[in-house]
């Protein structure tokens, strides 16, 4: 099994420099060539487990921390493919007006969530049992993930996805410059 890093087709951004985005993909492709070769290291050491199983042990660890970062970055970056799109009428904005009261109170904790000090992502999930969506901080790329929970909205809260635009005093614009730069339909698709 081995994992091939997507293209991603990103137009300009406003408040999001072209730098950053091509920097950011550089990185992802980095998690996609270590999710690999840590699955091909375990396999190698599987050969052997009774010697190997404490480095094995530390490979599965480590490999959370490479699929999070893969994974999480696909639903990050194609969420900016084709542009800048509302957040069309249908079942999301209905979720969200149903929970929140308003796409703007949901917008308003929501950006609240990605303030979290630290690094990590802020994330939207959606509830198949209850039909409800769920949002949490997750941290670096794997701790927190929400079990059975499907991904509908992840944003990216590392220094990298920002810094090279605004300081970290300033993330806040970031974060503004990230929903000025959304594509809802997208996102929408996902629940």
């Amino acid at each position: 099994m081995h994992y091939t890093p997507k293209t991603f087709d990103i137009p300009e951004l406003d408040g999001i420099s072209k730098q950053t985005i091509e920097e950011h993909i550089g990185l992802y492709n980095g998690y996609v060539k270590h999710a690999n070769l840590i699955f091909d290291k375990i396999t190698a050491f599987s050969s052997d487990p009774e010697n190997n199983s404490y480095a094995i042990s530390e490979m599965q660890r480590r490999f959370g921390f490479e699929f999070g970062g893969m994974r999480n970055h696909e639903y990050y970056f194609t969420q900016f493919e084709g542009g800048a799109k509302a957040l069309p009428e249908g079942a999301l904005k209905e979720m969200i007006v149903a929970q929140w009261g308003s796409v703007e109170a949901w917008q308003e904790r929501f950006t609240k969530i990605a303030m979290t000090r630290g690094v990590g992502w802020a994330m939207m999930y959606i509830d198949r049992q209850t039909n409800q969506l769920v949002q949490t901080w997750v941290d670096e790329q794997q701790l927190g993930q929400l079990a059975d929970l499907d991904i509908v909205l992840g944003l990216d809260m590392w220094e990298h996805s920002y810094m090279l635009d605004v300081p970290p005093s300033r993330k806040k614009e970031y974060v503004d410059a990230f929903f000025r730069n959304l594509n809802w339909e997208v996102v929408a698709a996902r629940v």
